[in-house]
């Protein structure tokens, strides 16, 4: 018989034994699933730029498609993953597993709908967009291969937020790594067999990449639905244990779904926003000055190769963001924000360890790291220099949006990234057509943007929240174990250089950076025992530290 809940329910929850490592175990799920997706795009990335035909204007057309695709999937599907789990966490937190898997239920209905209203606005307006808004004819074709993606891609963020909401992340990691698996290898596949058929026509190629990611979706799609079968039983056992249920209208659960999820879809919405901004402005402003060809050139260099390098370390930190909404949610419900503070100090600490040794790293070897992943179209270093200020705000702003949903503040994110996106803006039409700065504008304007929309949020979440960071441990011991990496690392490329291979010089100094820098965090003490047991096997690796000398027994 089935406990729904009522006047005579009794207030009960069942207990948990709470566990450790339960919330960082999701963040390695997480993590590792992120930087896998993001090395495997970079592996597909690497093909086309480097495929003959495709280059730089390849990568344009490509990336146009792709950003107006990826605002209407924002406007469809994003925030829904953390908006479900926000809400089913709540539910749960209190007992009520039948009200969880309801408003599941119910979202998964709404948003089939407007997935596939946002499949049929792409599908049909291909051609207007491409022409009218984007300037490159081109496009047409990519944004009609990605178009049925929109609807999968809606239908999968809520099966993927059901779980989060479970502090199940191992489905949504799991769903998201094969799909990146299948859009590498069904890319690759793909372009080759258009590459054959068109006689490297390079408008076709980008259209067939593009169809990769409709096929990945769909796959994607598939896994989550086996996976959800075999947790049926499960959940019918959960369902019967429900206490404290309180039957809701159809109309009032789907407004609370939306309530959230579109003020969490509005900071991706400005994000997709900030990236759109470069598609329809960048091509634009440079034609005042520059040929059509270069100046779709200059755009690929920056939606292709330096958006995917830039982005790299986002897969990183993008796990604590996730794991925070629900954390902090359940939190918030049991009353018990000293986990919360916790859980929040701890994440911007790791989050500034891992974006500030990624940006200074990125801006000394900017040139090398482009001529060591495209050789045959190795321009863009001085973009790339100028877009790796991005990453530590960026990353910094991952996570503290993730604290902020958690806490309910859900409109902060939109309000923080959609200034700066304002901002980003007039940068971009005043600075993008002076023919002494060029694409180089739209850089900076991302770099101020995304520093505007962290101050903003930060300010915010100070006033909400304990943070228990000291600017000793926050930041003068990670800027020193970063100068420390940055200096060694370029001193044995400097010596190496003209010794050995170019290419073999520059990837042992990126390793040597990575050591150099581990050794540092270690050395430097930045993280103490409570800390350390936080990180998976914590126990083992702390006593490993105090068998070495480094950290003593207590």
């Amino acid at each position: 018989m089935k406990i729904i809940g009522g006047k005579h329910a009794k207030k009960r929850v069942r207990e948990k034994k709470p566990h450790k490592e339960s919330f960082m175990q999701g963040v390695a799920a997480l993590m590792f699933s992120q930087v896998l997706i993001k090395l495997l795009g970079l592996v597909y990335k690497l093909y086309l730029t480097n495929k003959e035909g495709f280059g730089d204007v390849g990568n344009a057309i490509y990336s146009s498609g792709f950003q107006i695709y990826a605002l209407l999937l924002t406007l469809s599907s994003i925030g829904v993953p953390n908006a479900i789990a926000k809400l089913v966490s709540e539910r749960r937190s209190i007992g009520d597993y039948k009200g969880a898997h309801r408003i599941f239920k119910i979202a998964f209905a709404t948003f089939a709908v407007i997935g596939l209203i946002g499949t049929l606005i792409l599908f049909m307006g291909a051609g207007y967009i491409a022409n009218n808004w984007l300037q490159i004819p081109e496009a047409e074709l990519t944004l009609v291969a990605l178009s049925p993606s929109i609807f999968f891609v809606a239908i999968s963020s809520v099966v993927r937020g059901y779980f989060n909401g479970r502090e199940n992340m191992k489905a949504t990691a799991n769903s998201q790594t094969l799909e990146q698996v299948f859009k590498t290898f069904l890319t690759i596949l793909v372009v080759e067999v258009v590459f054959i058929i068109s006689k490297a026509d390079t408008v076709y190629m980008a259209a067939g990449a593009n169809l990769a990611t409709t096929l990945s979706t769909m796959l994607s799609f598939a896994y989550l639905y086996l996976y959800y079968k075999t947790r049926r039983r499960e959940v019918a056992s959960e369902i019967k244990e429900t206490v404290n249920y309180k039957p809701e209208r159809i109309r009032t659960i789907i407004k609370k779904i939306l309530f959230v999820s579109i003020p969490m879809a509005l900071s991706s919405i400005m994000s997709s926003i900030n990236k759109n901004i470069d598609s329809v402005t960048v091509v634009a402003g440079l034609k005042n000055f520059m040929t059509d060809e270069m100046a779709k050139a200059q755009y690929g260099i920056l939606g292709g190769k330096v958006d995917t390098l830039t982005s790299l370390p986002l897969s990183f930190n993008v796990a604590f963001a996730t794991a925070l909404v629900p954390a902090i949610a359940s939190a918030r419900a049991k009353k018990d924000m000293g986990t919360a503070e916790k859980r929040v100090s701890f994440s911007l600490l790791i989050t500034m360890l891992i974006g500030l040794p990624c940006t200074i790293g990125m801006m000394i070897f900017a040139d090398q790291i482009l001529y060591l992943l495209f050789p045959n179209a190795a321009d863009g270093g001085l973009l790339l220099q100028i877009s790796a200020l991005t990453i530590i705000f960026t990353v910094l702003e991952q996570t503290i949006n993730g604290a902020l949903q958690g806490l309910g503040k859900v409109m902060v994110p939109a309000i923080a990234l959609g200034t700066g996106v304002v901002v980003k803006l007039i940068m971009n039409l005043v600075l993008v057509p002076n023919p002494e700065i060029g694409a180089a504008g739209a850089a900076w304007g991302s770099v101020v943007c995304h520093i505007v929309a962290f101050i903003i949020g930060f300010s915010v979440l100070r006033k909400h929240i304990k943070l228990k960071i000291s600017v000793s441990k926050f930041l003068l011991k990670p800027v020193l174990a970063t100068v420390m990496m940055g200096i060694c690392s370029w001193f044995v490329y400097s010596t190496l250089t003209g010794i050995i291979a170019e290419k073999l010089a520059i990837i042992i100094a990126l390793i040597i950076a990575v050591i150099i820098y581990a050794l540092a965090l270690i050395v430097l003490k930045i993280l103490d025992k409570e800390e350390i047991y936080m990180i998976p096997y914590g126990q083992k690796i702390y006593k490993v530290l105090t068998k070495m000398g480094i950290y003593k027994n207590a």
